[in-house]
């Protein structure tokens, strides 16, 4: 902020210093030649209508004010031509929009436009061109010195100013390589606006200017078509791609990463509403998915809450349009916002926004992709939903929602694949088995059996939640798999985990008693640990290992043991 302020400060005292003092002093020593007032009022007005419609070029809105420049230039001389040329930069400043102050960008400019206007036309009174002259040779050879060297100051001062701003932009760029080509074409115009003018006066720029309009309109709306079409193409590619994602979090990350980078905007949010509360989803800022915690807000708190209480979509153009939904988690150098809901079977689950530090961002079609991409979204996130369940079903087991002996092996054989490629060190495997569990089914039983099961599941999953793989090996056998543990470690959280079993009291309702009422019962573990590669390097070699330390050195030891394999 700092910075920004001295840059505007030293802007101005440069501007105040120079443009005024300079005008004057163009004045004294080339003063303008005006013999019909009317011919340089209907200049001026031709040149404010082009510079109100711009032709939108290589994705970006070119003035193409510099044929009416060079012809004022050629007619009127220095002075005339600076006083225009501060007048196009102001109009041209109202039309583009970009995130710089207006109190930054109108001295700079001022004193860019001055100091091009000036180096150009000192360079060619200096090389001996003369104003007013209708030589054709003359004309052209001078006016073209005068073109290049306005295009060619103008791309010097702006690199450097950006250089010392901090800005890393290539003197050659594409930018700069569409104004250079440019003026080649918008030259001779120029030429032609003057000369015809000068012969057939005010009527040369009605016969000139209105085919060019025409043409520019012509243009805007070709470009406006070709865009909405890119930009249809680009959401069915975002659409295909959220169709091949399989997990809710990752169509999240995708789609919120993708469509920011589709309406080059810094800021995106995904908003979960629901319970009447709205929850920060995903939030992408600067380039990358962030972690930061928000706090819920009410429904209707913030723009999300207006979207929601609305139910519509909204494009803000500036911070003051929005800034009664201001809530506080948007980066304050937000201007440009765009929202739209994102519904499932006609209720809107939660709101998409785009945020930029732009001012006039984003187009009215825009808006119209961004709901058709929320649509998208709400279908993949469905569908994701639906093959989650489906996956988790074919994976897990039903009753306990540990993982399945399906899922057991695949991830045992992964990580002996992992450790035999180096990636993995040792692996142990801890194999469990109910004590006289046939007895409890049979004095409570079956379903008090499944109770102590589905209690049994819980406690493994606080023990080893985070460090393996948990599986309902069949019936009452549970396994896990610890990566990079060695036995002894393993052996040790084994014993911590018989222990709790023993003393814990496990809740049951008395199927076959007369008044079904709830219990306290007690069991008991023994448990079988083999470890790799020290016992075995094939995977189910690992288990027949940890299930012989299981029945022998626990189950024929007295049962609610611990046992490691022995080779």
């Amino acid at each position: 902020m700092g910075e920004k302020f001295n840059r505007k400060i030293v802007l101005w005292c440069l501007w105040a210093l120079i443009v005024p003092a300079g005008l004057v002093i163009v004045y004294r020593f080339f003063p303008p030649s005006v013999a019909d007032p009317w011919n340089l009022m209907a200049y001026i007005l031709f040149f404010i209508l082009m510079s109100l419609m711009p032709m939108n070029i290589n994705g970006a809105s070119t003035f193409l004010v510099q044929w009416v420049t060079v012809a004022l230039f050629l007619k009127y001389g220095l002075f005339i031509e600076m006083l225009v040329s501060q007048l196009s930069m102001l109009i041209v400043l109202y039309r583009i929009r970009t995130n710089e102050e207006q109190s930054v960008r109108i001295p700079f400019n001022s004193l860019m436009f001055f100091f091009v206007s000036l180096i150009a036309g000192l360079a060619f009174i200096g090389a001996g061109g003369q104003i007013g002259t209708l030589e054709m040779s003359h004309v052209i050879l001078y006016g073209l010195i005068f073109q290049v060297l306005s295009v060619l100051i103008n791309q010097i001062i702006y690199h450097l100013y950006d250089y010392t701003t901090g800005g890393r932009s290539k003197f050659f760029s594409v930018d700069a390589i569409w104004d250079f080509a440019l003026m080649f074409v918008i030259f001779p115009f120029a030429v032609a606006l003057y000369l015809f003018e000068s012969h057939i006066g005010i009527p040369a720029l009605v016969l000139l200017g209105v085919p060019f309009f025409i043409m520019a309109a012509v243009m805007k709306k070709f470009t406006s078509s070709e865009q909405v079409n890119i930009d249809l193409k680009r959401a069915g590619d975002i659409g295909h791609q959220l169709a091949d994602r399989l997990e809710a979090n990752e169509v999240l990350d995708q789609f919120v990463v993708e469509v920011a980078k589709m309406f080059k905007v810094e800021y995106a949010y995904i908003v979960d509403y629901r319970d009447g509360q709205q929850q920060m989803l995903r939030l992408y800022e600067n380039n990358q998915l962030q972690p930061r915690e928000i706090e819920s807000l009410p429904y209707n708190r913030g723009v999300a809450g207006h979207v929601i209480v609305t139910n519509d979509s909204f494009i803000f153009d500036e911070k003051s349009q929005w800034a009664d939904y201001v809530t506080g988690n948007l980066p304050e150098d937000t201007q440009s916002l765009m929202a739209t809901p994102i519904a499932r079977n006609n209720k809107t689950e939660g709101v998409l926004i785009l945020a930029s530090k732009k001012k006039y961002a984003f187009a009215k079609h825009q808006l119209q992709i961004l709901e058709i991409l929320s649509t998208y979204f709400a279908v993949s996130v469905e569908k994701a939903g639906y093959m989650q369940k489906v996956i988790a079903k074919s994976e897990r087991c039903g009753l306990t929602k540990l993982y399945n002996y399906r899922y057991l092996d695949e991830s045992l054989e992964s990580c002996i694949k992992e450790m035999n490629e180096g990636r993995l060190e040792q692996l142990s495997l801890v194999m469990m088995d109910i004590d006289h569990f046939k007895s409890i089914n049979d004095r409570y039983g079956h379903q008090s059996g499944n109770d102590i099961l589905v209690q049994l599941a819980d406690i493994l999953r606080e023990e080893f939640g985070d460090e393996g793989t948990i599986a309902r090996y069949g019936g009452e056998e549970f396994v896990i798999l610890l990566p990079n543990y060695s036995k002894d470690v393993a052996v040790l959280l084994a014993e911590n985990l018989r222990k709790r079993i023993e003393k814990h009291d496990f809740v049951i309702e008395n199927d076959l008693g007369e008044d079904r009422s709830q219990q306290i019962v007690h069991i008991t573990l023994s448990i079988g640990v083999s470890t790799a590669p020290d016992d075995s390097d094939e995977g189910m070699s690992l288990i027949r290992n940890a299930d012989r330390a299981l029945y022998i050195g626990a189950k024929q030891a007295g049962r609610n043991k611990v046992a490691a394999y022995v080779k």
